[in-house]
């Protein structure tokens, strides 16, 4: 087979010292990167040229696009589900906790004098608020209810997107403060919509109260200190 001066005939092969494969930059690093391509052989078959070993190795230092965005969105999420459950967790020890003392002050306590816990600093004593916490609007019962309702449905929407555990344990608290208080104008005297809020926590010279009152001032208070500090519900933190 004869070869002409300056050119190869198709099929054969220069001889010489063996190629290796072509090589690029990338463009974002300056890198070079090894890419797999195939060229005829003198027996009309493709030579296989692989660099997988260098595009690993690359890979390695300047990543794919969409491999961090993945990785930080998939350690988010448990996060995001474990404040979720520490909110409802918060949420239903307030609940529970102002359920069952308002069920043992109705029946020790309701119609019988006080009990003194700390002289006259401190009673207990059994009373029906038909108005908002601490006695304040009794004639706006069934505004008040219609509040509560609004409120607990904004923080089930909001802890969606809850990455903040202060903020699940304050939310927490509003959530099951607001329900002690829903679930006694649902179900308590005079009827549905504007039944009286079972009090009986006595302060000398203050309003009477119970211990949803408490969650919803605990966990006003705690939101209003996480706002000033700058830290929103989502685990952003601003600076200014």
């Amino acid at each position: 087979m004869s070869v002409r001066a300056g050119r190869r005939e198709p099929g054969t092969i220069r001889k010489g010292r063996a190629q290796g494969p072509p090589r690029v930059r990338d463009r974002r690093l300056g890198l070079p990167v090894s890419y797999v391509c195939a060229v005829p052989s003198g027996h009309g078959q493709a030579t296989r040229y692989e660099g997988l070993t260098h595009v690993a190795e690359t890979e390695s230092v300047i990543g794919t696009p969409d491999s961090a965005p993945d990785a930080a969105e998939a350690e988010e999420r448990p996060r995001g589900r474990r404040r979720v459950v520490a909110l409802f967790v918060v949420a239903v020890l307030a609940y529970l906790l102002d359920l069952g003392s308002k069920i043992v002050v109705v029946e020790k306590l309701e119609g019988r004098e006080p009990i003194k816990v700390i002289g006259d600093l401190l009673r207990f004593e059994a009373i029906r608020n038909p108005g908002a916490a601490f006695g304040m609007g009794e004639a706006f019962t069934i505004v008040f209810t219609c509040i509560a309702a609004a409120v607990i449905v904004v923080i089930i929407r909001l802890a969606r997107k809850l990455y903040s555990l202060p903020w699940a344990i304050a939310l927490g608290l509003l959530l099951g403060g607001a329900l002690g208080n829903l679930t006694d104008r649902l179900f308590r005297s005079p009827g549905v919509f504007e039944g009286a809020v079972v009090d009986f926590i006595a302060p000398a010279h203050f309003a009477v109260f119970n211990l949803a009152d408490s969650a919803i001032v605990c966990g006003g208070i705690l939101i209003v200190i996480l706002s000033f500090r700058g830290l929103d519900p989502d685990g952003t933190v601003h600076k200014d």
